[in-house]
C-alpha cells in the first residue's frame, strides 16, 4: 500500500541549484562542476527544475543503482511529482515501454527483447563490419577535412537500426530530423508534439506494409503481434519509433565523442589503435561509457511510497534524477574517476541504466562501438581534429550528448 503524496518540500531557491547544470568551459567531458561539488557533499540533493519543483538529485553510485531497482520508484512520466525536463505536451508524451511501470513495461519489452539478444546480436558483426568498412573506403576516397559525424558516426549506426527494423534507409534524413527535434532541450512543445506525430505515422504506415507483405525484420515481427491481437496498431507504432530514434542517436553520438575523447587523450588512442587484444576493446568500450556518459540529463522517476536512503526520507509523490555522469565518476564506485584508462574494469558503470528499465539495445550498441573503436583508428591511424577542440559544437542543449560536428583530417 503506498503513502499518501506529500508535496515537495518548499526550500529557499538561494542554495538549490537549477538542473540541468552547465559543464565548465574547457572541460567538455567531465559533468558539471556543481553537480561534482553536490556529489562530494551528500548521495542526495535538492534541484530545481525549469518549474519550479525541486526534486532529489541522485549524485552517488551506491544510491542510485539502489533507487532503479527500488520497485517502490517509477518511471511514469505521468505520475503527480515525475520531474519532466520540459512541459508535457497533450497525451501524456510517453514514448512507448521505457516510460512505463510493470505489468505494461514487461509485456510491451518483451515482445522486442528477442532481436537483442547477445546471440542474435553477435551474428550481425559481419555485416556491421561491412558498414563500417564501407563508410571509411568513401572517407578515404573523399576530400578532407571531413565532418566524422555527417560522413560516419550518424550513418553508421543509422544503416545497422534500419537493416533491424526494417525501415528504408533513404529515409533518413526524415527520421534523423524529427529524431533531433525531439531530442533538443529547447524545441518548443508544438515542433515536438509535430516531430512525433510524423515519426508515428511514418512508422504505422511501414507497419500497414508489413502486415500486407512481411519480411524478415523486427517491425514484421510486430506487425505479427498486431494481427494476432497482442499489440495495437498504436503501441507498435510507438516501439518501432522508439528503437529508431535510440537506435541511431546515441551510438552516434558515442562514435563522435568517444573520437574526439581518444584524440585528447593520445596516449589511450595508440594503446588502442596499436593492440590487437579484443579483450582491450571490449574493455575500452566500457571505459568510454563511463567517461562520457551521453545520456546527460539524468534518468528521471518518482517515489511511490516513502522511502528512507542515505539518512533521507523520500517522500511519495517527490521526483528522484539519477545523474548518471556524476554517478560514474564516484571515486566509491571508479578510482581516480576523472582518468581515462582504457585498461581499466568499468563494466559495472551505468551508463545503459540498471534495474528492469536499464537500455534494451545495450548488446547491439557494444557492439558497434567494438567494431568502430577497433578499426576506424588503425585503418586511419593519423586521424586528428581538423580545428581546435574550442570551436567544436557540442550538444548542451540536448537529452542525449555529443557533437553537432567533428571536422577531422589525416
Amino acid at each position: 500500500m503506498t503513502s499518501t503524496v506529500h508535496p515537495p518540500v518548499s526550500e529557499s531557491p538561494s542554495g538549490v541549484p537549477e538542473f540541468p547544470m552547465e559543464r565548465a568551459a574547457g572541460c567538455p567531458f567531465d559533468p558539471p562542476p556543481t553537480a561534482t561539488a553536490k556529489q562530494k557533499e551528500a548521495p542526495l540533493a535538492r534541484v530545481r527544475l525549469w518549474d519550479g519543483s525541486t526534486p532529489w538529485l541522485v549524485t552517488r553510485y551506491a544510491e542510485q543503482r539502489a533507487l532503479l531497482a527500488d520497485p517502490r520508484v517509477s518511471a511514469d512520466i505521468t505520475r503527480p511529482g515525475y520531474p519532466n525536463g520540459a512541459p508535457l505536451p497533450p497525451g501524456g508524451g510517453s514514448i512507448s515501454f521505457i516510460l512505463m511501470d510493470d505489468p505494461e513495461h514487461a509485456r510491451l519489452r518483451r515482445m522486442v527483447t528477442a532481436p537483442f539478444a547477445i546471440k542474435r546480436v553477435q551474428a550481425l558483426r559481419p555485416a556491421i563490419q561491412k558498414i563500417v568498412d564501407e563508410l571509411i573506403d568513401a572517407m578515404l576516397a573523399g576530400p578532407k577535412p571531413v565532418d566524422l559525424v555527417d560522413a560516419f558516426a550518424l550513418p553508421m549506426p543509422s544503416l545497422v537500426i534500419c537493416e533491424l527494423l526494417g525501415v528504408p534507409y533513404s529515409d533518413h534524413d526524415f527520421f534523423q530530423d524529427n529524431s533531433k527535434t525531439i531530442i533538443n532541450r529547447d524545441t518548443e512543445p508544438e515542433r515536438r508534439v509535430a516531430a512525433m506525430q510524423a515519426l508515428n505515422t511514418y512508422l504505422d504506415e511501414l507497419l500497414a506494409k508489413k502486415l500486407a507483405a512481411p519480411t524478415e525484420d523486427l517491425l514484421s515481427g510486430l506487425a505479427e503481434r498486431v494481427k494476432g491481437g497482442e499489440l495495437t496498431r498504436q503501441e507498435a507504432a510507438q516501439m518501432g519509433v522508439l528503437l529508431l530514434i535510440a537506435g541511431h542517436e546515441t551510438t552516434a553520438n558515442m562514435i563522435a565523442l568517444g573520437t574526439l575523447a581518444l584524440l585528447e587523450h593520445p596516449d589511450q588512442l595508440a594503446l588502442l589503435r596499436d593492440n590487437d587484444d579484443p579483450e582491450l576493446v571490449t574493455s575500452a568500450v566500457e571505459e568510454l561509457l563511463r567517461y562520457l556518459n551521453i545520456v546527460h540529463n539524468g534518468r528521471r522517476r518518482v517515489a511511490l511510497e516513502d522511502i528512507e536512503i542515505a539518512g533521507r526520507t523520500v517522500r511519495a509523490g517527490e521526483g528522484l534524477i539519477m545523474a548518471n555522469d556524476i554517478a560514474n565518476r564516484d571515486p566509491d564506485a571508479f578510482p581516480e574517476p576523472d582518468r581515462l584508462d582504457l585498461t581499466r574494469d568499468a563494466r559495472h558503470h551505468i551508463a545503459f541504466g540498471f534495474g528492469i528499465h536499464q537500455c534494451l539495445g545495450q548488446p547491439l550498441a557494444r557492439l558497434e562501438l567494438e567494431i568502430v573503436y577497433s578499426t576506424l583508428y588503425r585503418r586511419i591511424p593519423t586521424l586528428q581534429l581538423a580545428t581546435g577542440i574550442d570551436r567544436i559544437p557540442f550538444k548542451h542543449d540536448g537529452s542525449v550528448y555529443g557533437v553537432y560536428e567533428l571536422p577531422i583530417t589525416w
